[in-house]
């Protein structure tokens, strides 16, 4: 016999395990309980009294959207809880750790990690009622104080990794701007056989030459695109005639595919060898772009004759800051309006405006 009342509980099929010799379990929970059964305090109380950081409802926007828009095959980690009261566990006939969790209903029950989770999903719910026949593992401890609780906190965030930029392109199959960057890296000069797949930081000793990550926001600038923006068929084209293009009037790229530079020779005296100079030449491009051929041939051709060393001069305060190269958006700005400078684009009186106040900053 259970020595809680079922009717005043919650019933969870689950497994009994044991970590640091005390019980958990870990239970699946119907969708539609989440928001019931995880009441997030919204009262401002001190951060030495919460065992949570602060709700960021900035990013609930977007994970509700990604359960609204994949509802066939979206993944959710297990939510991790801490009841504050007794629980009882019956074992069923298949093992003594197999069995019914109950859980008083009026039980103080705080999320240990998966605050965001339970936030996405009571929003994502409203859009889309279907949803709440699915299901969410749990993770269930016994609450043990407020110490214990936020010293879980500090564990399960302690050796959370996320991964590189270039890595979460390189497996993102919804994203069209990552399957776009993933196109011109395998298919297209000059990313063919330079591209940094797993790392979104080139290292010293690399043959490589770009990061994955790096070719999806020069995209992005090159179509003015936001965040969650597609693409088009056509727009695909453009892109790999423009990089491919563009790789034949950037001299250093074609030596270090001659083998007439070594690609750590190129990282270490070039701006167009790095993040910066890549996505400043995608903002000139979108304004190539606009252009006529003959006009883009003259702008290619000047293009051509740019000294790209970090040692240039027309680079200081631009691309490098105190001797050392910067990746500030600022920075990827002025580089650009110098690029349409010296190839004959004429800045608009709003880019000339904003380069005048960042230089005199």
């Amino acid at each position: 016999m259970s020595n809680l009342d079922s009717n005043y509980c919650y019933s969870f099929p689950a497994v009994r395990g044991q970590q640091a010799g005390k019980p958990f379990y870990i239970a699946t929970c119907p969708l539609r309980l989440i928001p019931k059964i995880f009441v997030y305090d919204e009262e401002e109380v001190p951060v030495e009294l919460r065992a949570q950081r602060t709700l960021n409802k900035n990013r609930i926007p977007e994970m509700a959207r990604y359960l609204v828009d994949s509802p066939n095959d979206y993944v959710f980690s297990a939510i991790t809880a801490s009841v504050g009261s007794e629980v009882d566990f019956i074992s069923t006939g298949d093992g003594i750790n197999l069995g019914t969790l109950k859980v008083p209903m009026d039980a103080q029950i705080l999320i240990n990690d998966g605050q965001h989770r339970r936030a996405a999903i009571e929003e994502a719910i409203k859009e889309r009622p279907e949803l709440c026949q699915d299901n969410i593992a749990v993770l269930f401890f016994v609450d043990e104080g407020l110490q214990r609780s936020q010293q879980m906190f500090a564990d399960l965030n302690k050796y959370a990794v996320r991964p590189s930029a270039s890595l979460s392109t390189l497996y993102d199959h919804r994203d069209q701007a990552a399957e776009l960057a993933r196109y011109l890296a395998l298919e297209c000069e000059p990313f063919l056989g330079f591209t940094e797949f797993e790392r979104s930081a080139i290292a010293a000793k690399s043959s490589k030459l770009f990061t994955l990550s790096g070719i999806k926001q020069a995209n992005k600038a090159l179509f003015a695109k936001g965040l969650k923006d597609g693409y088009t068929d056509e727009e695909r084209k453009v892109a790999v005639s423009f990089w491919r293009n563009l790789n034949q009037y950037m001299p250093e790229w074609q030596q270090v595919r001659d083998k007439q530079l070594s690609a750590t020779e190129f990282r270490q005296e070039y701006i167009s060898a790095h993040g910066i100079g890549l996505q400043a030449l995608a903002i000139v491009g979108n304004e190539l772009l606009k252009l006529s051929e003959p006009e883009q041939s003259k702008c290619y051709t000047q293009l051509h004759k740019i000294d790209w060393r970090k040692a240039n001069p027309a680079w200081k305060n631009r691309a490098m800051n105190h001797g050392r190269l910067s990746k500030a958006v600022s920075n990827i700005f002025l580089t650009a309006i110098e690029i349409k400078k010296q190839i004959g684009l004429k800045p608009s009186v709003e880019e000339l405006a904003k380069e005048k106040e960042l230089l005199n900053t």
